[in-house]
């Protein structure tokens, strides 16, 4: 069955046309605990229904339209709508502040929101007034309380009704007729280093290409398939892997809560699901502890099956090498009982491969995984590179890369180790600042990474990051200095610095300001021996954990500090911990304060 790659303005039109009755894409009703099945003919339905209401609504040509919601299918109806105007949608995370998201209605000029929940509603309603752009909020779910004052707000279903009888479809078919690759498609903003977020350009030609590229390297993908979404659409990893998903005829399977992915897995049974490295921390967790909660036998043998597993999938057939006789018949045993087992309690044993990107995968999870059966697909990409520029391939792989470089990708290592890309995946620059575009992509067409990493036989390694940005296991990117500026602003804090890179979620190393804690703890009537025993004491932490909280409130709910260590000491530059100019140095206070670090991380 060849695969046409159709314009995103078509797309899913000529789907509906191949395949009609069969299922596009499933939603969880939470009322019924069912999962509601969209046929393509109703998706495309929907879709030119949309179409029509957006050209009610007054939405032009080349207008940026803004979605601020978890995954719903309504963020595909008027995702497709959008492209089928020409118009260019804009995602917003569904965990934005209501300072993130006036910014970016400010800065896209944004007048028309679709937003989620109440959650997104209430952040929405909020900025009204601060953001002159902004007409008017259309909210999916209609379950939201609408705020007394809101007088210009209407709710999903009275939006489509706008485009009852298709009445302007004569414009719509006018619009998609003139749909080029050279449109632009989606704004992502990205968060930038310095706080303020920039807005990536994508156009159809970079989802045209990256389509095309996945149609050479994911050969075993069919139309067959079940992909769990979960990952935020705002997300270029999981929207273009959803495009991909509906080009191919797979059936995406839309998780609402992230925070329910396990027992929704469980419900989905999926064959694909892209996901970030925190996913598989978890499960490789879970299984260690299940390991060392059972008794003797059990123990062995759990432990034995991994062994051989490794042996088996990693040491032999991913080098092209046939294990031995007695390997293969324990492997055989393995996989109709520990393996399946296993991977029947995570939901994952129709499991064709699994993409996973946004951070660094430990080694050791990756051989978990392929050790089980668990087959899982490395990969690296940027907003910037509209999501993959590598990923393992279908017949081995090797440990410790991410993945082998896309077909038509270019990348060439620059100065200081930097990965540079280039290719029609790439992005052609941010919107409305000229400056950072030029800082990022050179004269010769180079876009420069940040990442640092060396070329192998067509396989990318990674080595570090070159720019101050952290990342967490989740593949949210935490910028350091904006958080460490608006702590550091308290009374009570001398010095702070934030731990998150790699890391789970964001922490805290804190030099209080001895004098003025002292004096506090003096009218509270507090009292210590010494300085350890004040900063244990459980008024103390609570004044922090109060203080960190109300400052931190404009940021995300992931770059906000979930835990910090009190320190008894201030950082020294006799300990090499501070510069001449007294800036922190990340790299020492890694080392230096590696016990305080790793605690905060204990479950």
């Amino acid at each position: 069955m060849s695969n046409t790659i159709h314009h995103l303005a078509v797309m899913v039109h000529r789907q509906a046309e191949k395949y009609g009755e069969r299922t596009a894409i499933k939603y969880r009703d939470y009322k019924t605990s069912s999962w509601i099945p969209v046929s393509w003919n109703s998706f495309s339905d929907i879709v030119r229904k949309a179409s029509n209401a957006l050209v009610a609504l007054g939405v032009e040509e080349t207008e940026n339209i803004g979605i601020f919601s978890q995954n719903k299918p309504e963020c595909f109806y008027v995702d497709f709508a959008a492209h089928a105007n020409r118009a260019v949608t804009i995602p917003l995370y569904a965990t934005s502040s209501p300072a993130q998201a006036q910014y970016i209605v400010n800065d896209a000029q944004i007048r028309f929101l679709f937003v989620g929940e109440q959650f997104q509603y209430d952040a929405a309603f909020s900025i009204m007034g601060l953001c002159q752009s902004l007409q008017q909020i259309i909210i999916f779910d209609n379950d939201v309380q609408r705020n007394e004052r809101d007088t210009t707000s209407i709710y999903f279903d009275e939006f489509l009704a706008m485009g009852d009888g298709l009445k302007h479809n004569d414009v719509v078919e006018e619009r998609t007729s003139r749909a080029s690759n050279d449109d632009l498609a989606n704004i992502l903003y990205t968060s930038g280093t310095t706080g303020e977020p920039k807005g990536v350009l994508l156009h159809h030609f970079n989802y045209y290409e990256i389509i095309r590229i996945h149609d050479i390297r994911l050969t075993t993908m069919t139309d067959e398939d079940v992909s769990m979404s979960f990952l935020p659409l705002t997300h270029v990893f999981e929207r273009a892997w959803s495009y991909y998903c509906l080009h191919k005829g797979t059936i995406v399977c839309l998780n609402l809560r992230p925070a329910e992915i396990a027992s929704t897995i469980k419900e989905v049974r999926p064959t694909l699901m892209c996901s970030v490295p925190r996913f598989w921390e978890k499960v490789y967790a879970g299984v260690n502890e299940k390991i060392a909660s059972e008794s003797g036998f059990k123990r062995k043998l759990m432990l034995d099956a991994i062994r051989v597993g490794k042996i088996h999938n990693v040491d032999c057939l991913r080098i092209g090498k046939r294990p031995s006789l007695g390997i293969r018949l324990k492997y055989k045993f393995y996989e109709k009982t520990v393996y399946a087992l296993l991977k029947k309690t995570i939901g994952l044993e129709n499991g064709k491969f699994f993409p996973v990107a946004g951070a660094a995968v430990p080694d050791e999870i990756c051989e978990f995984c392929h050790a089980v059966g668990i087959n899982m697909k490395v990969g690296y990409g940027l907003t910037e590179s509209c999501a993959t520029v590598s990923c393992f391939p279908d017949d081995g792989f090797e440990l410790g890369s991410v993945g082998k470089i896309m077909p038509d990708v270019q990348v060439k290592i620059g100065e200081n180790n930097e990965i540079l890309l280039r290719g029609k995946t790439i992005t052609t620059g941010y919107y409305k600042k000229a400056e950072e575009t030029a800082k990022a992509i050179d004269a010769e067409g180079w876009f420069h990474t940040g990442d640092a990493g060396y070329i192998k036989d067509n396989y990318l390694y990674l080595t570090e990051r070159i720019k101050d940005l952290f990342k967490t296991s989740n593949g949210k990117y935490i910028s350091p200095q904006a958080l460490e500026t608006k702590l550091g602003i308290d009374r009570y804090i001398d010095q702070i610095a934030i731990i998150a890179d790699q890391r789970k979620f964001v922490s805290a190393l804190i030099i209080p300001a001895y004098e003025v804690l002292e004096a506090y703890a003096k009218e509270q009537g507090i009292a210590y021996e010494n300085m350890e025993q004040l900063l244990a004491d459980e008024k103390i932490q609570t004044l922090y954990r109060t203080r960190i909280d109300t400052l931190q409130q404009q940021f995300a709910h992931y770059e906000q500090v979930k835990r910090f260590t009190l320190l008894p000491e201030p950082f020294s530059m006799q300990r090499g911990e501070l510069t001449n100019t007294l800036k922190i140095k990340r790299s020492v206070l890694n080392v230096n304060y590696k016990q305080q670090i790793d605690a905060m991380y204990q479950e």
